[in-house]
């Protein structure tokens, strides 16, 4: 672990100098600079010092953190299966994202709710199958490997008007679903 990294990173978050730290629990700046370094190594009752100007605790300090996770498998999947259609959140808690993917599988003859207008995006990419994008007044015709891209301030909803079903790979900004 690198420990004059995470002080650092924690001093400037807290916009201090190392001067102005130094001064907060009674060391040099040169002592602060040598830390960040990794030149120095700290005493625990000086570690704690220096992390109650950061209101932060030593476990806390030393807790590992979690790498951000960006490959996902098959069992961060979940789906939701309604009568005319299936979305699978692709991305596991993406409602909270700003891009929300979804796979979206249009049942035979199935459409999707109706999306009010709202301020942001809608793309698509029909994986297969036909469906029809109705936006505004308008319903226009995709097929397999064709996208779509519409801005949210038109209702707009996907049907599927086929006995076979069609897969939509479906990306919203803000989330929708």
């Amino acid at each position: 672990m690198k420990i004059g990294r995470k002080l650092k990173t924690l001093r400037l978050k807290h916009n201090l100098t190392m001067e102005e730290l130094g001064k907060r629990c009674d060391l040099s700046k040169g002592f602060i600079s040598q830390l960040e370094h990794d030149v120095a190594s700290p005493s625990i009752e000086t570690l704690k010092n220096i992390l109650d100007v950061f209101d932060y605790s030593l476990s806390a300090f030393f807790e590992q953190e979690t790498k951000e996770k960006i490959v996902f498998k098959e069992q961060d999947i979940t789906i939701l299966d309604e009568r005319e259609y299936q979305i699978k959140w692709i991305i596991p808690n993406a409602q909270k994202l700003t891009l929300e993917p979804v796979i979206l599988i249009l049942k035979p003859f199935g459409s999707s709710n109706k999306v009010p207008p709202f301020q942001g995006q809608i793309f698509g990419y029909v994986l297969n199958g036909t469906v029809f994008v109705h936006y505004g007044g308008n319903k226009i015709k995709a097929t397999t490997n064709e996208t779509f891209y519409l801005k949210g301030n038109e209702r707009h909803y996907l049907e599927n008007t086929n006995k076979n079903s069609a897969t939509i790979l479906w990306v919203s900004n803000p989330p929708i679903f």
